[in-house]
This record gives structure tokens, C-alpha cells and sequence, in this order.
């Protein structure tokens, strides 16, 4: 299990960073859209909290997958510590 922990921190890492982004650029694509900042947009308004809805729950879905990776970290090192 030890040679996987570089993987999983990496992994961590490059899963909190897309959860940001992809946190980012939704809340950004549905405020713009509840605003309506883009003209000739074929969606209603209410579309964008739609999008801010399921952008939060994409953020909080890869948020969780990169912190049970930290977790499993943990609990690899705490194993090999006895």
C-alpha cells in the first residue's frame, strides 16, 4: 500500500483543484445566466439556479472523493506507525 501514497496525494490534490474549478465556473455560468448576462441565451432564468444546483453538488461530490483519498493517507501512515 505504501507505493500507492504518492499516487493518492497527487490524485488528492488534482481532484480538490478540478472541484474548485468546476465550483468556479458553474456559479459563474448560472449567475451570469439568472442575470441574464448573455444575450440571446436560449435558457430561462430560473435554468441557472438549476446549474448552480448541480455545479454545488459536482464541488461537494469531488470535494468528498479527495478527502477520503486524505483520509485513506492517514489511515495508511497510522497502520504502518504500528
Amino acid at each position: 500500500m505504501r507505493e500507492h501514497l504518492g499516487f493518492l496525494k497527487i490524485s488528492s490534490i488534482v481532484v480538490k483543484t478540478a472541484a474548485w474549478i468546476f465550483l468556479f465556473l458553474g456559479m459563474f455560468g448560472g449567475a451570469s445566466i439568472i442575470l441574464g448576462l448573455i444575450p440571446g441565451s436560449p435558457y430561462p432564468r430560473w435554468m441557472g439556479f438549476v446549474i448552480l444546483v448541480a455545479y454545488a453538488f459536482l464541488f461537494f461530490f469531488l470535494f468528498l472523493i479527495a478527502k477520503i483519498a486524505d483520509l485513506l493517507i492517514k489511515i495508511i501512515n497510522e497502520i504502518k506507525k504500528s
